[in-house]
C-alpha cells in the first residue's frame, strides 16, 4: 500500500459521520511521505520542536506545538509516543512510529477522542510493521 493511500483511507475516513480536517504522514526528517490536500506546509524549526519533544517530553508545553505556523496548546499526551495538541473547537494528535509521524488535525464535530483513536491506530500498526 502506497503512503498516500494510508492518508486516504486510515487517516481521512469517516467516523461515525466526521472527517479529520487534515492528516500527513511525515518522516522524522521532516520529509512529507503523504498528505491530505489541505494539510499545512510544516517548516523544519516546527519539526524540530516535536522531535525534541519525543526525546525530552514537555518541551512543548511553554511554547506550544506548532504545525504551519499554528499555534496549539499541548495537552495530555503519552510521553515519547503521543502529542496531543488544541486549539479552539479543533486539535491535533502527532503519533511517533521507528521512522515517522503520524499527524491528525480534527475541527468539530470530531471529538479530540476520535482523532487519537485514528492516528494512534495507524501509528500502532506501522509500529508493529516495524515503520
Amino acid at each position: 500500500m502506497s503512503w498516500q493511500a494510508y492518508v486516504d483511507e486510515h487517516l481521512m475516513c469517516d467516523i461515525e459521520g466526521h472527517h479529520l480536517t487534515a492528516a500527513a504522514i511525515v518522516g522524522l526528517d521532516g520529509s512529507v511521505w503523504a498528505q491530505s490536500a489541505n494539510f499545512p506546509k510544516l517548516n523544519p524549526e516546527e519539526i524540530t520542536a516535536i522531535n525534541k519533544d519525543f526525546d525530552e517530553p514537555g518541551s512543548l508545553a511553554p511554547t506550544g506545538l506548532h504545525l504551519g505556523g499554528t499555534k496549539y496548546m499541548v495537552i495530555q499526551g503519552e510521553p515519547g509516543a503521543v502529542i496531543r495538541g488544541k486549539k479552539g473547537p479543533g486539535g491535533v494528535t502527532v503519533k511517533k512510529t521507528n521512522m515517522a509521524f503520524v499527524i491528525g488535525i480534527y475541527d468539530e464535530p470530531m471529538t479530540p477522542g476520535q482523532c487519537n483513536m485514528i492516528v494512534e491506530r495507524l501509528g500502532d500498526y506501522l509500529v508493529e510493521q516495524g515503520l
